[in-house]
């Protein structure tokens, strides 16, 4: 379990890293939060501190980006915000990237909540009143 408030952006890496300490053995983390909340971009400073050597960006439109380390791991950044159904999701081959063993940072899960497997780390991301942001994972 984990949680943290980010203040600025200055701050997010380290809330990254504290992060990813946090959950030494957990692989598939779904992000649930609002439209805008900031789930890509703390999906991005994940990737920093994993050192992926590729440029991450959304994967709206393509639905999965798959992204490499400086030591060759895979990670799969899975975005269902277009998917209509759930036979997307199976279309998609979504059972290769949770049984890879490899990181996967799922966004929009609610459209896929009963594919999920039992060991998906749950992340809320939410913005408070003053701007900041509270990260907050449930294993």
């Amino acid at each position: 379990m984990f949680k943290a408030e980010i203040h600025s952006l200055e701050e997010i890496n380290h809330i990254a890293r504290k992060f990813l300490e946090a959950h030494p053995a957990d692989r598939i983390f779904a992000f649930y939060g609002q439209m805008g909340v900031g789930k890509t971009t703390f999906i991005k400073a994940l990737c920093e501190e994993m050192h992926v050597v590729d440029y991450v960006t959304s994967p709206t439109f393509s639905l999965v980006n798959e992204y490499r380390t400086v030591d060759s791991k895979t990670i799969y950044h899975i975005d269902f915000y277009r998917t209509n159904n759930i036979q997307e999701a199976y279309d998609l081959g979504y059972e290769d990237y949770f049984s890879s063993g490899e990181y996967c940072f799922i966004e929009w899960p609610e459209l896929i909540e009963s594919l999920l497997p039992p060991i998906t780390v749950k992340v809320n991301i939410r913005e408070m009143e003053d701007k900041k942001r509270v990260i907050e994972s449930l294993s």
